[in-house]
């Protein structure tokens, strides 16, 4: 019997207990794939990431629990989310409000479409990519 896919998208510039965490979790629902932001998505909503694709992408394959690293070409899940098909899109609950809250929306539609879901855990509190580099910077 194979396993449930699980779509779990991710920049990962700076890799955090938290992506680790979300990882762990989305093991537990199946076959877990990245849709790894590539630079360009990234830049189009915040700051040129530090490491480049290939780069992010030769740590994330290299994460327990990580079957495959596919490319997520923009913020809309739309493209990916109807190529794999996945059962269960994991992401934390950062994206219930604000930008992406209308992402959220779309994706949970597309979804639906053929029973797939979507598992928020609870956003681990005290770690992000933003804190981090803001440490950075204050210690420059």
């Amino acid at each position: 019997m194979s396993k449930d896919l699980v779509y779990v998208p991710m920049s990962a510039d700076i890799v955090h207990p938290g992506h680790i965490n979300i990882l762990k979790i989305a093991a537990q629902y199946g076959e877990v794939m990245v849709g790894l932001f590539t630079d360009e998505a990234i830049a189009s909503y915040k700051r040129v990431p530090y490491m480049p694709y290939d780069q992010r992408k030769i740590v994330i394959e290299n994460i327990k629990n990580v079957s495959q690293v596919v490319p997520q070409l923009t913020r809309d899940y739309e493209e990916n989310l109807r190529k794999y098909k996945p059962r269960y899109m994991v992401h934390g609950t950062d994206w219930r409000e604000g930008p992406l809250a209308d992402v959220r929306a779309k994706a949970i539609g597309i979804l639906a479409e053929w029973g797939g879901e979507i598992i928020e855990p609870e956003y681990t509190q005290g770690v992000s990519s933003s804190m981090i580099q803001q440490k950075i910077r204050e210690r420059k």
